[in-house]
Formats: structure tokens, C-alpha cells, sequence
């Protein structure tokens, strides 16, 4: 879970999470994120936060062997936001492999990955230099210094094996 915040170097309010390690979380507990040092295992250190913001719980679908995770708002004020997805108070959703979890000035890149472990899960919190949403919004710089044709399709818009289009002079036919 890469964390963002606007004002984070002024205000800290990260400084008590730690992100030099991963940590392990046994698979029945629910992991909670919030201002509530006594009940969340993440705090973070901002009167605007809710005492519980959420929570992540470790599932196993139903007759499956895959593991997922379901995301939980436990704020009663502020409204969670993954990817496009706006959770009220306490809606939740299977936590896509890969998405932006928003409150408030708030951006969690969440990037589950695949392990064995039944009985644990382990996190991993790095600090963004940059707001997660530009981050995943900007294209690739392979693509942008790409030169766009005139009929606005780029060639990276096509899988290698396709025909990308070809530029024909208004007076040639087809």
C-alpha cells in the first residue's frame, strides 16, 4: 500500500507507520486503519481521520482455494472511494488486485500480490513522492513521445500482431 498525502512532509502524519519492513497480520484479523491508536494497527496522525477510516479483511471465496481481500468504510463522515467505487458507512467490496483508495487528501495505491500463506498476510507501506492518482493517469514514456497520426490512433493503441493503419493519400483508392 503505497500512502499519499498533499501536506505530508509538513504535517506527519504518517510518522507512525512503518515503512522499513513488512509486517505479517494473521489471516482472521481484520486489519483497521484510522486515528484510534487503542484499535488500529495503521494510525495516522490527522484530527480529520476517523477514529476506524476502515478496514481490510482476508477471505477465502467459497468452495475456491483463491484469496481475497474486502475493503470495509467504518467512517460515519467521510465517504472511501476505490478506484470509482464511493463507499458510505459501512459498505464494503472486494478490494481489486490493483486500485486507488481515496479519503479526504488521502491516496492509497493498494496492489494485492499472490502468496501460500493461510494463516498470515503481510503488508507493505512505502511513502509516494507523488499523488498516486497522477502517477497511474500519466501514460508511459514510451507512448507519449510516440507521434500520434492525424486520425488521432496511435500504433501503441494495437497489439503487436495487429495491423496498425496505414496512411493513404486522399487521391489513392482503396
Amino acid at each position: 500500500m503505497t500512502y499519499y498525502h498533499s501536506c505530508q512532509e509538513d504535517k506527519m502524519m504518517f510518522r507512525c507507520l512503518n515503512f522499513c519492513k513488512r509486517e505479517q497480520i494473521r489471516a482472521g484479523k481484520m486489519a483497521k486503519f484510522g486515528r484510534d491508536s487503542n484499535v488500529c494497527h495503521y494510525n495516522f496522525i490527522d484530527a480529520h481521520v476517523s477514529r476506524i477510516q476502515f478496514s481490510l479483511q482476508l477471505y477465502r471465496k467459497l468452495n475456491s482455494a483463491e484469496l481475497c481481500f474486502e475493503i470495509k468504510n467504518m467512517s460515519k463522515k467521510t465517504k472511501l472511494i476505490v478506484d470509482q467505487t464511493e463507499l458510505c458507512y459501512l459498505n464494503k467490496i472486494d478490494l481489486p488486485w490493483k486500485c486507488i483508495i481515496c479519503f479526504g487528501d488521502y491516496q492509497i495505491l493498494a496492489e494485492t500480490q499472490e502468496g501460500e500463506s493461510m494463516d498470515y498476510f503481510e503488508t507493505h507501506l512505502p511513502l509516494a513522492e507523488v499523488p498516486n492518482l497522477q502517477e497511474r493517469c500519466l501514460p508511459s514514456v514510451p507512448d507519449a513521445c510516440q507521434p500520434v497520426p492525424e486520425n488521432g490512433i496511435s500504433s501503441s493503441m494495437f497489439p503487436s500482431h495487429s495491423k496498425s493503419p496505414i496512411e493513404i493519400d486522399e487521391n489513392e483508392s482503396c
